[in-house]
């Protein structure tokens, strides 16, 4: 549930556009820039940034990354296609391609001049990175964080030396950051690593949500952090005591806090229900933790623990239902966002039904969903 943005320039040649930031990973979003003579700054070229929703011979829909609207992008003929691959940080490195190269998927760049018809835009360059090399370029990174990755919450930071303790259940682990260290926030509403925008150590607070890959010690209790993500998110979870799906919220008492929460639901939430089988096996497991916690080393508690980390991953695959498919009375788990200023309602990112069996043996709060660390992270020690 949780998951990048490289700032890099690519060249495309005299009086064309300067590629930053995402091209070099998956064409993230994008300024464009025009090269030009020292005497004469020329304007900049018009372009189009995104993701390729759907194909019609020489018209392709793109849904942009700066505004999220769909473009319809007229590829003129003739009109040069390139294939560029993905750590490339220079035009030189790409292939000639075609039109039928480009599929639904596909992260595109087209400069060119907008079309005739409100959002219309004709293409007289293209430049992919294929869906196909993105996926193997995210696996690849998925697997660097499960090896050389962990996370916890976050209980010291010292910004004179860039150090910063975080807390995984009962451990304490050191995270060294140097001037090389790339950070990156969790955006406000969303957990995924590919949503994370650039950050700064000073963003950091006691309490976050942090997580850090990098060179480990043996027994795990130091990481000389290479990438460190961190955000700041709530984890709810009660009986829901209304539903109003004219206003697309749900009103709960936090177990952990004993505030009435109001959560607003959007199209943007990812409702999910747990199998009542499911939901007894993490109960009985979060049962054997607590009998854990208690003894020495133990790794039990609302936060962390590989019960949480397991649940996490699990989530994704779980039935999707709709808000009207949540009544009163019901028992959920809540990753929410933080609230914004002058608002005491949060809006949920994830919400799970049916874990009644959970929230019985952890009366005090359920496990935290939050910290998993899929998409970014994914593995080390939560």
């Amino acid at each position: 549930m949780a998951a990048l943005r490289i700032a890099n320039g690519v060249r495309m040649g005299t009086a064309m556009a300067l590629l930053l930031p995402l091209l070099v990973i998956a064409l993230g979003p994008v300024a464009v820039y025009a090269q030009a003579p020292a005497a004469a700054p020329a304007a900049a070229t018009p372009s189009k940034l995104g993701t390729v929703k759907a194909v019609e011979g020489n018209v392709v829909t793109l849904l942009t990354d700066s505004t999220k609207e769909t473009v319809t992008v007229t590829v003129e003929d003739g009109a040069k296609v390139l294939q560029l691959p993905v750590g490339s940080t220079d035009l030189k490195a790409a292939t000639p391609g075609q039109l039928s190269d480009i599929a639904v998927g596909d992260r595109m760049l087209a400069t060119g001049k907008a079309g005739d018809a409100p959002g219309s835009f004709t293409g007289l360059r293209v430049v992919l990175i294929k869906s196909s090399a993105i996926a193997e370029m995210q696996a690849a990174q998925q697997a660097d964080w499960k090896k050389n990755g962990l996370g916890g919450i976050v209980t010291a930071v010292d910004p004179a030396s860039g150090a910063i303790t975080i807390t995984s259940g009962a451990k304490k682990i050191a995270i060294d950051t140097t001037a090389k260290t790339d950070f990156k926030r969790f955006a406000r509403d969303s957990e995924k690593y590919e949503d994370a925008l650039s950050g700064t150590l000073a963003q950091i607070h006691l309490g976050d949500q942090l997580q850090a890959r990098g060179t480990k010690s043996e027994d795990g209790s130091s990481v000389q952090a290479v990438e460190v993500l961190s955000g700041a998110f709530l984890d709810l979870s009660g009986q829901i005591s209304s539903v109003d799906p004219a206003a697309g919220t749900v009103s709960l008492k936090d177990l952990a806090t004993k505030k009435v929460v109001t959560v607003a639901v959007t199209a943007n939430s990812d409702i999910r229900t747990m199998p009542a089988q499911m939901a007894s096996m993490f109960a009985a497991r979060q049962s054997g933790g607590a009998a854990a916690a208690a003894a020495p080393g133990g790794n039990a508690g609302r936060r962390g623990g590989g019960g949480a980390a397991d649940l996490a991953q699990m989530i994704p695959r779980m039935p999707t239902v709709t808000l009207s498919a949540l009544h009163k009375g019901d028992e959920v788990m809540v990753v929410a966002s933080q609230p914004a200023p002058g608002s005491s309602t949060v809006t949920a990112i994830t919400l799970l039904s049916g874990v009644d069996s959970i929230l019985t043996a952890n009366p005090n709060g359920g496990m935290s969903l939050s910290m998993s660390l899929g998409g970014g992270g994914g593995g080390g020690d939560q």
